[in-house]
């Protein structure tokens, strides 16, 4: 925009007393005009843009994504949710493997209704062997066929999977806590040594774990309109979602009292909020972080202090509710 305003500012001077008319065509003036108001609009909106790369607008955007994909992709705890994972389409035969036949992928969408009336059509159970945001390389097995009565057209079954260059957030409730955990351990690098922006990160990530935590996560199982189980999906189990949250930012902001305290507030907060199917993964990483602490701090009054649990990291302590060990 910025280029084609000056280059037909530049153009039009040719036509300024053109034969000596004395004149300035009035077309010509109002276009300027025109790119000169869409120029100062590109321009305010570049600067807005360049405003989102500022941390704390950075960390909101990514939670809301992730806080939208959670909204649309699992039921509440008290709505029907499929069923648990079942093995029992093991016991049919398997009649069709398909494979990723191109360069490196990643699997960004899948088209679970379309999955499911092939599957119902062709009488089988489609079981995904590759999970949405898993990137597939030539001959990676994306899925299998059992007990279909022939094979299912391979063009068909490919394209209910859409693939891309990069991980995107529609389907994919495990990319926002990604990003915000690389945040997290790139603030936590010694390079940076930023453990005030990783605390922010535990910030989104935690809302994202209520959330989470809230909702029904065995969602695995897609039955067609008879009831007949017709498609399996690998989705992450609340483990799943607590190592990835967790493992890497306990493992570099292990010194940080700060990083620590916010961390065992985390997964109080967690446990006095969530139902009691959600307190045994909680419990063990209950248990991970003390004895991190432990292993990290050789001051016993540093030890102490990195035990209590604080929401700010070092701001208003819970001493009360903490459990201290030696």
């Amino acid at each position: 925009m910025f280029t084609a305003t000056f280059l037909y500012a530049i153009a039009a001077l040719a036509w300024v007393d053109r034969s000596s008319s004395g004149r300035v065509p009035l077309v010509s003036s109002w276009v300027v005009i025109g790119l000169l108001l869409a120029s100062v609009a590109m321009f305010v909106g570049l600067i807005q843009r360049i405003g989102l790369l500022q941390i704390n607008r950075m960390l909101n955007f990514t939670g809301d994504q992730g806080r939208a994909v959670i909204e649309t992709v699992y039921p509440q705890l008290d709505l029907p949710a499929t069923g648990t994972r079942s093995e029992e389409f093991h016991t049919l035969s398997l009649t069709q493997t398909v494979l990723h036949h191109s360069g490196p992928e990643v699997i960004q969408k899948l088209d679970i209704v379309a999955l499911v009336d092939l599957a119902r059509v062709n009488g089988g159970v489609i079981e995904l062997l590759a999970a949405v945001g898993d990137t597939v390389v030539i001959f990676t097995p994306l899925l299998c066929v059992y007990g279909a009565r022939q094979p299912i057209d391979e063009a068909a079954l490919t394209n209910t999977i859409e693939m891309g260059e990069e991980r995107t957030f529609e389907q994919d409730p495990k990319y926002a806590i990604r990003l915000l955990v690389d945040i997290a351990i790139k603030a936590l690098s010694p390079a940076i040594n930023d453990p005030t922006t990783a605390v922010q990160a535990l910030n989104q990530i935690e809302d994202l774990l209520l959330r989470l935590g809230s909702r029904e996560l065995e969602i695995g199982n897609f039955r067609d309109r008879d009831g007949q189980m017709r498609l399996i999906v690998p989705y992450p189990a609340w483990e799943d979602f607590l190592l990835l949250a967790f493992d890497e930012i306990a493992s570099y902001g292990a010194q940080s009292v700060q990083v620590m305290r916010r961390m065992k507030a985390l997964v109080n907060d967690l446990t006095s909020r969530l139902p009691d199917n959600r307190h045994a993964a909680l419990h063990y990483w209950e248990k991970r972080l003390q004895s991190t602490i432990a292993r990290s701090f050789e001051d016993m009054e540093e030890k102490q202090e990195a035990s209590v649990e604080d929401r700010q990291g070092l701001g208003v302590p819970r001493r009360n509710s903490a459990r201290v060990q030696g």
